[in-house]
């Protein structure tokens, strides 16, 4: 049998080697998971403000992605043109979400080194 391969002619299977290998990364997989969970409670605590309208509309999301405040100047209230103020309601709200996300995301990439964790709510 060639060298580095075992009675099953597969490579690296056995040996203490592997073992250390393996606590490597079994050490990294938990130092990931602490540092995300560290990570996800930091971003908990932050808010994302977006406004729409020249500012007549804001909308405030926690990272907890809820919608918490919801500002509207009573000037951008016209009876006639209801849709106006749904349309700027819907674009403040939006707006703030995709900050959270892509601050999320962001975040999780720094931790993950860029690898796909899709999936995940991030």
């Amino acid at each position: 049998m060639a060298k580095g391969y075992n009675n099953r002619g597969m490579r690296g299977m056995g040996g203490m080697g592997s073992m250390g290998n393996m606590s490597s990364m079994i050490r990294q997989a938990q130092k990931m998971q602490a540092d995300m969970e560290k990570m996800q409670s930091e971003l908990e605590q932050k808010v994302y403000s977006a406004k729409a309208g020249g500012g007549m509309v804001e909308a405030v999301v926690s990272g907890k992605k809820t919608l918490t405040k919801l500002s509207i100047n009573p000037e951008v209230m016209d009876p006639e043109d209801p849709g106006m103020l749904e349309d700027l309601v819907l674009l403040a709200v939006n707006e703030a979400m995709r900050l959270a996300n892509e601050d999320a995301a962001s975040n999780m990439g720094k931790i993950t080194g860029g690898l796909n964790m899709g999936g995940l709510g991030f």
